[in-house]
């Protein structure tokens, strides 16, 4: 027996917002076409989720002030195009077009540039270390049978008073230490969701909680995120309408976007989770990424008021080295009992030389991460450089942390982008890879963690792609404005 979601229902006014300055989306043609067009980018961008349902042609015809045939004809030009489907007796539901599958084509060998991966190599004299006076603490390890399931004292200790110091106060007992944080999410996805739950995400979000999501049987719902940041009244919404079992957020220095959440609306969340009852999972994997200033207090700190329904994720993988595959669960102490009683049926703990090597390096975090938050400075102003110079009609958008730029294409091309990339050895995912239901298109993310003279062989790569995909030439000419 299948079972239907239930589709969401956008609230007029919200998609009259969305919609915003529709009217000149188009240079000519009739209004019906720019108020078309302007829903269909909506769609492509991500921005409404696919499968929901539209607003009727009265009431959008009302909130728009524009005649009911304009609206009825742009609905129609929507189906006609794939990107509505029409139901008897029901309002139709946005949609993406099913395009013919193009002939496969021979993939390259992986190319030594890699924009796919957004994360800097070791402070390696820092780790090095750590992992030699990890060594010398192993012996009374030795004895016993090597299996920590919550983690070693030390890390725990090491990782609770770095929330301390961020104005959380945490015990150590308050800390369950897993295989990175991709692990600690499909933990709790395992212990909080059945196959075939709702989990809320953001869209766009990290592409390796999608795959997770789905792995464990889940279906990710998504909210999307406006340019300037989280849309609290659409989360609202959605949680209203689809009562998910679980919610992913990302609030810090956002993957892929590089937003951060602004202490406001961190209060007014921890409200609506409360209110909701909807336990939430908040990875925090990129917090010490912060380049132009730093991040908030953690949500975890606003939770007065039902703070088990709240689990923070985290991670050395960003900022320090994903090789040391190293993450943790911060939450109240019967959630992580709970987790804890089904992790054995997953995993037996995580390594004991890596957890000693990263409490090292978090008791000297104050001295390695200023150097890296600079090195990661420098490469984003060379990144926008770059583009600026390379490909000039391409919009990074606002972010301001994190380890990559979230950029906006001319037109709707990404996945193609990335193929054609691919073909010439450059590794850069599709924008829909960070999203639900195949949306972005217009967008792809863009990591400024190599060194620069990979980095500028990576983006004459990309002009090159974009120019064979477009049609564009190899440097686009810049606006001018009269």
């Amino acid at each position: 027996m299948t079972l239907e979601m239930p589709a969401r229902v956008l609230d007029v006014e919200r998609l009259a917002r969305e919609l915003g300055n529709w009217r000149t989306a188009s240079s000519s043609g009739p209004v019906y076409q720019g108020l078309a067009d302007g829903i269909r980018m909506l769609i492509v961008d991500g921005r409404l989720p696919v499968g929901a349902r539209l607003p009727s042609e009265r009431a959008l015809a009302e909130a728009l002030r524009v005649s009911r045939t304009t609206v009825t004809a742009a609905y129609a030009q929507l189906r006609e195009n794939g990107y509505l489907l029409a139901r008897r007796g029901a309002r139709s539901t946005t949609a993406l077009p099913v395009t013919p599958s193009a002939p496969a084509t021979p993939v390259a060998p992986r190319g030594a540039v890699n924009l796919a991966n957004a994360a800097l190599a070791a402070p390696a004299p820092a780790v090095l270390a750590a992992l030699t006076s990890a060594t010398q603490q192993m012996t009374p390890y030795l004895h016993g049978i090597g299996i920590e399931l919550s983690g070693v004292p030390s890390l725990r200790q090491a990782v609770a008073e770095r929330y301390c110091a961020r104005g959380l106060p945490t015990e150590p007992d308050d800390i369950m230490i897993t295989t990175g944080a991709l692990h600690a999410i499909g933990l709790i996805l395992a212990t909080y969701t059945q196959p075939g739950d709702r989990v809320l995400v953001e869209q766009p979000t990290y592409h390796g909680a999608l795959a997770a999501v789905t792995t464990a049987g889940a279906r990710p719902v998504p909210v999307a995120l406006a340019e300037d940041g989280w849309d609290l009244g659409a989360l609202h919404n959605a949680i209203r309408q689809l009562a998910p079992s679980l919610a992913y957020l990302v609030p810090d220095n956002h993957n892929p976007t590089g937003l951060t959440m602004p202490q406001t609306q961190r209060e007014e969340l921890a409200g609506l989770i409360a209110d909701t009852r909807t336990r939430t999972i908040v990875d925090e994997t990129m917090t010490e990424v912060w380049l132009d200033e730093p991040v908030p207090p953690p949500v975890a700190t606003a939770m007065t008021r039902r703070p088990d329904l709240l689990l923070t994720t985290g991670s050395m993988s960003k900022s320090f080295w994903g090789g040391l595959r190293i993450g943790w669960i911060r939450a109240d102490r019967s959630t992580l009992a709970s987790i804890a009683a089904l992790r054995p049926s997953i995993d037996m703990g995580t390594p004991i030389l890596e957890q000693l090597a990263a409490a090292e390096l978090l008791r000297i975090a104050d001295e390695v991460l200023p150097d890296r938050r600079d090195i990661l400075r420098s490469r984003r102003a060379l990144m926008l450089s770059l583009l600026d110079e390379h490909l000039p009609d391409w919009q990074p958008c606002p972010g301001g942390g994190g380890l990559a730029l979230w950029v906006r294409l001319p037109t709707p091309m990404s996945s193609a982008l990335s193929a054609a990339a691919s073909r010439m050895g450059l590794d850069v995912p599709p924008g829909p890879r960070f999203g639900v239901d195949g949306s972005l298109e217009r967008f792809i993310r863009i990591p400024y963690t190599l060194p620069p003279d990979q980095m500028g062989e990576a983006v004459e790569l990309l002009a090159q792609a974009w120019h064979a995909v477009s049609g564009a030439t190899g440097i686009a000419q810049r606006s001018v404005v009269v």
